[in-house]
């Protein structure tokens, strides 16, 4: 999505906010459980979160009979610009007036940590998938969220593991200035680290940037052999564009941190072939993804991210518990999430810890080369699976400071 038809999807949300903030409060108790999606729609995340977020949430809600607990399901949805001001004006006034019970998505971490700061003082459950932090479930945790698809810990370790245990070190990092690259960068040196590699350095880009060349020019002069790239979206892309550009390949290996289903396509195997990296969902991998992946196409004309996919187990699981106390009482729910295994499509066996981490498997995975695919969405090749409990960082190392206090 790009140019005029993100400008004009940009002024219909914002139009949308503003009948939103104009209308009459909203009863709590007029038999509808209400669903805030608040995502990115119009920006670099929007292919790989955006509407098909929305999509995922609906038939999330269609697979349970669209009501539970007596309630029909009512999904709603909003552009948080890429900005955590916006977006906690728009969750605020969902809680506040329009009696929304539970807010999914909130891709951007720093977005995601503020609103996670608002929906723990107001005691709203928060199903956190497209944002990556690992600060959502560490310092910054709340007793009302859940952060379900992946986090900066989780994609960095294994990967890091992996390329080390090949030779691959030492490491140099190009890293968006902001809080999702920081922590990315953050949990990927440790990891590096721990496997018995090192790290000579790093440099920072901001956000949405268009021009490379500077930074990958100070990642080839730095002597390292590994390029590690801590960013998404559009960032992600023109870095392996230009890298390529810059022959980097020739004297370094190109590492991703976090891939997105959607960038691939768009960046073609021609650039991305052959980037180690691991994730939390792929659409081909088994018989239960590939019928979640069908239906979703038929819908959105693309195959689902993790980020997606995530959103429409969380909002399964969170239907469940609703279902399970007949209730949507924040405390009670969570209560329910945490006690209840998730079985689904998406993770085996997972937990809701008490951090607020979903513990589930990953799977280390490497892009095709051109030759080797045989669609368009034909582009991940299955290395292997990652344990939840080796994946995600141990619950005594995060600093919750809501573990053990008997929420």
């Amino acid at each position: 999505m790009h140019g005029v038809a993100r400008s004009a999807l940009s002024v219909l949300f914002t139009i949308g906010s503003a009948m939103l903030l104009a209308s009459a409060p909203a009863d709590a108790e007029d038999g509808v459980l209400r669903v805030g999606i608040i995502t990115d729609m119009s920006g670099q995340y929007s292919d790989g979160n955006g509407m098909g977020s929305v999509i995922s949430a609906q038939m999330a809600a269609e697979e349970i009979g669209g009501t539970v607990a007596g309630r029909r399901i009512e999904i709603i949805s909003a552009d948080h610009q890429n900005k955590p001001d916006v977006a906690v004006g728009i969750v605020r006034n969902w809680i506040d007036n329009k009696g929304v019970d539970v807010v999914a998505e909130g891709v951007n971490s720093a977005v995601a940590l503020a609103i996670q700061n608002l929906t723990r003082e107001r005691k709203k459950i928060f199903l956190i998938s497209g944002s990556g932090s690992s600060d959502l479930t560490g310092k910054q945790c709340s007793p009302t969220s859940v952060h379900w698809t992946y986090d900066t810990y989780a994609s960095s370790n294994a990967t890091a593991k992996a390329v080390v245990a090949r030779g691959g070190t030492p490491w140099f990092f190009l890293t968006a200035d902001y809080a999702f690259g920081q922590a990315l960068e953050r949990d990927a040196s440790k990891a590096v680290t721990a496997a018995g590699g090192k790290v000579l350095g790093a440099v920072r880009h901001p956000f949405d940037t268009a021009d490379f060349s500077s930074f990958l020019l100070q990642a080839q002069s730095s002597g390292a052999k590994v390029l590690a790239l801590a960013n998404a979206g559009s960032d992600f892309r023109n870095a392996v564009g230009q890298a390529d550009e810059f022959n980097v390949r020739q004297s370094m290996q190109v590492v991703a941190l976090q891939v997105t289903l959607t960038d691939v396509p768009a960046l073609g195997l021609v650039h991305a072939h052959d980037l180690l990296f691991t994730d939390s969902f792929y659409w081909d991998r088994t018989p239960e993804t590939r019928a979640f992946a069908e239906e979703f196409f038929k819908r959105h004309g693309a195959m689902p991210t993790a980020y997606q996919a995530g959103v429409n187990s969380a909002l399964r699981h969170y239907f469940k518990a609703v279902a399970a106390t007949n209730s949507v009482d924040s405390e009670t729910v969570m209560a329910q999430m945490r006690k209840t295994p998730v079985n689904d499509f998406f993770a085996q066996n997972g937990v809701v810890r008490e951090d607020g981490r979903m513990v589930h498997d990953m799977y280390l995975m490497r892009i095709k080369k051109p030759e080797e695919s045989k669609s368009k969405w034909d582009l991940y090749e299955y290395q292997t699976t990652v344990p939840g409990d080796q994946a995600f960082r141990p619950l005594a190392d995060g600093g919750c400071p809501y573990v053990g206090k008997g929420q």
